[in-house]
């Protein structure tokens, strides 16, 4: 074998053992990445169990509450009864009323009219409704209805402010856009609804229109041991004092956080759609969280961690749903049962302490992922 045979063997054996050792490399680090992630998820899940827990027990909490990341369920509990009546217990299959939180769903139905040309965004809302024809109200948008700076009040005829300039939060607002959804699709808000439902897998999910499931949990006013039914529910969402689009949606925990892995990965929305919909486009003073950035139709924390949050209510049923895209975590807290005696900042008293401990949760969660994932870069 010549000096040139040798050097070209050599070479040779000298890419191949590269080869084996970088192999080796991302197979270790794959290895201890995955060991990490598991670690993490057992501290999440030992965590949530205990802390969660005692939020349920202080409160004797009525509802469902339930932690998704991707496919793992990180906690799951419910408690109390669907029907206080006839002592119906709550479980994971249990249908809410999920109020405001309904709000998201028709900022996406917008979106996907916008998508197949049929509205854009920033259109005046008198190019399809003729109430929004007059001189006060001619040039308020799509997008200032979505994002709640359109100034319509809810309890009057007039602007609170002018159109772009303020946040008014606005249910009326939303009854509106469900108006242009239907105007654009030349279907009805439910139908729309409904195939958005179906193309998700969201099978529990319908509206207060057309509801005829079962294990619908029943709103109630006052506490465990002294309570009124709410009449009518859920058709009373659809009057047009909630209406549909605004806050008329019914759910369960599971579905909820299919919505969450659908939109937020992208199943739903193109790119940028989906930016839109999360881009801050107003800022809220919420009376119960405190202060927010607002997209169309969802709040964003202003620190971090990062998350896509809405609360609801109608009477007799609070709800929060949350999202935190850096760790496709989803946290979905439902109830039936309000004592509006003691006001909404009480009402949502376990709702906002469990979002304390998620968020909690989360920020420790990203610095350790960060700490204990440290890639070795192959040169």
């Amino acid at each position: 074998m010549n000096f040139k045979s040798i050097l070209f063997l050599a070479v040779v054996l000298l890419i191949c053992s590269c080869k084996s050792e970088t192999e080796t490399l991302a197979e270790k680090t794959h290895a201890r990445n995955i060991l990490v992630d598991s670690v993490i998820t057992q501290f999440q899940k030992k965590i949530l169990a205990q802390q969660i827990d005692s939020v349920f027990s202080k409160y004797n909490f009525n509802g469902s509450v339930a932690i998704f990341r991707g496919e793992n369920v990180l906690y799951e509990q419910q408690n109390g009864f669907e029907d206080f009546n006839q002592k119906k217990k709550i479980d994971h299959s249990s249908v809410f009323a999920i109020a405001s939180i309904s709000k998201q769903f028709t900022a996406v139905l917008v979106l996907l009219q916008e998508e197949k040309g049929k509205l854009n965004t920033d259109d005046k809302v008198s190019k399809y409704l003729p109430e929004f024809q007059t001189v006060q109200f001619q040039n308020i948008s799509i997008k200032e209805l979505l994002n709640h700076t359109s100034g319509i009040s809810d309890f009057g005829n007039g602007l609170l402010s002018v159109p772009g300039k303020e946040f008014h939060y606005s249910n009326k607002g939303f009854r509106f856009l469900g108006k242009i959804i239907e105007k654009v699709s030349g279907k009805s808000y439910d139908e729309n609804i409904k195939e958005l439902f179906i193309k998700i897998g969201m099978e529990y999910s319908s509206t207060a229109n057309v509801f005829t499931g079962r294990n619908f949990a029943a709103a109630f006013i006052g506490n465990n041991n002294n309570f009124q039914k709410v009449e009518n529910m859920p058709k009373r969402l659809a009057d047009e004092s909630i209406s549909v689009p605004a806050g008329g949606i019914l759910s369960t925990v599971n579905d909820l956080h299919l919505w969450n892995t659908a939109l937020y990965g992208g199943e739903i929305l193109n790119p940028e759609s989906l930016k839109k919909l999360v881009e801050k486009s107003s800022e809220r003073d919420h009376q119960i969280i405190g202060k927010m950035d607002y997209g169309f139709g969802i709040m964003m924390n202003v620190g971090k961690p990062l998350a896509y949050f809405h609360t609801g209510y109608v009477k007799g049923a609070p709800s929060l749903l949350i999202y935190y895209p850096e760790s496709q975590t989803s946290v979905v807290i439902l109830s039936n049962i309000a004592n509006e005696v003691k006001g909404k900042k009480a009402i949502f008293n376990p709702h906002k302490e469990i979002r304390q401990i998620t968020d909690a949760i989360q920020n420790t969660v990203i610095d350790l992922r960060k700490e204990m994932i440290n890639p070795v870069i192959i040169k």
